[in-house]
């Protein structure tokens, strides 16, 4: 129930709604009460009386007694769904906020489809919840209690035997909540697992389609499908079990009453009005008594749906701000690796050891070396998308640790190996980090790019759309847009993720020389597959399992490291074959 609590405190900015909505099922049980009192009324008084006046008026009565029970009816529902429409609003905003400020590795671990739905159809079960579902609960219980208390008021003898099988009701309810939470807990996980999936297949969907994979994907697709079938069939049939025992033990009690109340009226004990009314009650009593499967259903459904919640609003992030860290000022781009080992979190091989570089503002830093050999992680340890497991970065002196995570990367330009574009206008993602920029500064950043070209080719020009994940467009021309985003921060710090991975010579020739300008006056770390890429850099680094090997200029390392001679001359190599020039033994050009 602690979890169940949580939920609830959320309705709290909502409680004046919330208790006005508590009013109306007040009105609404009293209204309830008062309505078999007439029926009585009507039967001994009017019926058994022949008093045919006093029978229309109370018929009148028993009519605006109805329609006044709408108007309250209409009241609840437009307040509760008001409430539960809002706290499913605020779920769904700190869900989004969260996710935003939780750390890389957090997202490492973590798969989108689980988060999707818990973002979707977990947040609408906690809206049913703060809505119809907790009301409904309320309204149950209490329409119980005073229908249980007219009853014994008007006659002890038959309110305990409609009473007495009540107990083993709730017990029913109880059991039956017990049981089905966990199968609605792991139920949500599978959906999870069935989003992700679908995800997985509808992004790579070129790439299924290319490799025939189409029946295959077909078929794990449904496998997780099933076990989420056979998970809703077993909680069905735990529905269906225990729910047939509640009608059953619901439907004795009213024969109970009418067998024993009729022989009552046969004795002149009670009028036939009384007992008549005495049998409104008791359906009025039986309707919580059912609804209490379904609404403990709902509660278990909700119960686990928000611990799946609360997971995420209570994780921890890997990357925090201090509560002293203060906004990074203007930096010269003076960045220093001091003793720095990284790890990735579960791992206990780390990924980086012992790295100690120095860049000084306006210089190009290069990192070469092999898959895994740890480029991409420097750089992801610079705008502190994970943190140091030993040592410390400094910019310009400062830890990045004492500054805020904003000022940091507002000063970061980062052009990513893996392009993402969203489903916007060119405009649009050129602008991304900076909104409401000119359109002449649009512009200038894909001429420096090598994107304006292209992107005036097509008929909207930057108001193109580019699809999701920028689908319509090359990998090149994706490439130059991110890079022509990245730009316009004006950036003293660039990194660039092999940046020209995706495009042809010629475009990569545009590119450099775009960027040989546009790197003057800024620390630029460059990681390329391509040596011709980067033989001018002020340094190259080279890594081997996370360790720097080497390091120097182009000219310096060609002449003391093997290793870098080898990659050099290879490339070479095979840049000749593809253009069918033989190159000697020994790598001489």
């Amino acid at each position: 129930m602690k979890t169940i609590w949580r939920i609830v405190t959320w309705m709290k900015p909502y409680v004046t709604r919330e208790v006005l909505a508590y009013v109306t099922v007040l009105v609404i049980n009293a209204l309830r009460v008062l309505t078999p009192q007439i029926i009585r009324r009507m039967v001994d008084e009017g019926i058994e009386a022949a008093n045919f006046g006093w029978l229309g008026i109370l018929s009148l009565a028993l009519i605006g007694l109805s329609i006044l029970q709408g108007v309250f009816h209409f009241l609840q529902g437009y307040l509760t769904e008001w409430v539960s429409q809002h706290v499913a609003y605020d779920f769904r905003n700190a869900l989004y906020r969260k996710l935003q400020g939780l750390s890389f590795s957090y997202h490492d671990r973590s798969q989108t489809g689980q988060l999707l739905s818990r973002a979707t159809s977990d947040v609408d079960r906690l809206r049913f919840l703060t809505g119809r579902g907790l009301l409904g609960l309320v309204d149950a219980g209490l329409l119980f209690l005073t229908t249980a208390i007219v009853l014994l008021r008007m006659n002890a003898e038959l309110a305990l035997i409609a009473l007495a099988l009540a107990p083993l009701t709730f017990y029913l309810a109880t059991l039956f909540s017990k049981r089905v939470r966990p199968l609605f807990r792991e139920s949500q996980n599978k959906m999870g697992e069935v989003a992700t999936k679908l995800q997985d297949n509808l992004v790579g969907l070129r790439i299924v389609k290319g490799f025939a994979q189409e029946p295959a994907e077909v078929v794990r697709f449904a496998t997780v499908n099933e076990e989420v079938f056979n998970l809703n069939v077993r909680a069905a049939q735990e529905r269906t079990f225990f729910s047939p025992f509640m009608s059953l033990i619901a439907n004795l009690g009213a024969v109970l009453v009418l067998w024993y109340g009729g022989s009552l009226v046969i004795r002149g004990s009670i009028t036939l009005g009384e007992l008549v009314a005495f049998n409104s009650y008791l359906l009025q009593l039986i309707g919580p008594m059912r609804r209490m499967g379904f609404l403990t259903a709902s509660l278990s459904q909700a119960e686990a749906s928000g611990e799946r919640v609360f997971e995420i609003l209570d994780a921890e992030s890997e990357v925090k701000e201090s509560a002293e860290a203060r906004p990074l000022p203007p930096v010269q781009g003076h960045v220093t690796f001091d003793h720095v080992s990284f790890r990735y979190f579960g791992s206990s091989a780390p990924v980086l050891s012992d790295i100690s570089l120095e860049a000084k503002p306006g210089q190009v830093i290069a990192l070469l070396g092999a898959t895994g050999s740890g480029k991409s992680t420097i750089i992801n340890l610079i705008p502190r998308f994970y943190d140091v497991t030993e040592g410390r970065i400094l910019v310009d002196g400062i830890d990045i640790r004492d500054v805020t995570l904003q000022s940091l990367r507002r000063q970061i330009g980062i052009v990513l190996q893996e392009t993402s574009l969203f489903a916007a206008s060119i405009r649009e993602n050129i602008s991304f980090g900076r909104p409401g920029t000119t359109e002449e500064e649009v512009v200038h950043a894909a001429q420096s790019a090598a994107a304006h070209d292209f992107i005036m080719s097509f008929p909207d020009g930057y108001n193109t759309l580019v699809g999701e994940r920028g689908v319509t467009l090359s990998g090149g021309q994706r490439q130059r847009i991110a890079i022509a985003r990245a730009l316009l921060m004006d950036p003293r710090i660039l990194i660039l993720d092999d940046s020209t991975s995706s495009v042809d010579a010629e475009t990569e020739r545009l590119i450099q020389q775009a960027l040989d300008r546009l790197m003057a006056g800024r620390t630029s770390f460059v990681i390329a597959q391509r040596l011709s890429s980067v033989r001018n850099a002020d340094l190259i680094l080279l890594l081997d399992r996370g360790r720097i090997v080497a390091q120097g200029q182009h000219e310096e390392l060609l002449r003391e490291s093997g290793l870098y001679a080898d990659i050099f001359y290879s490339q070479i190599e095979r840049r000749a074959g593809a253009d069918g020039i033989a190159v000697p033994a020994g790598g001489q050009a």
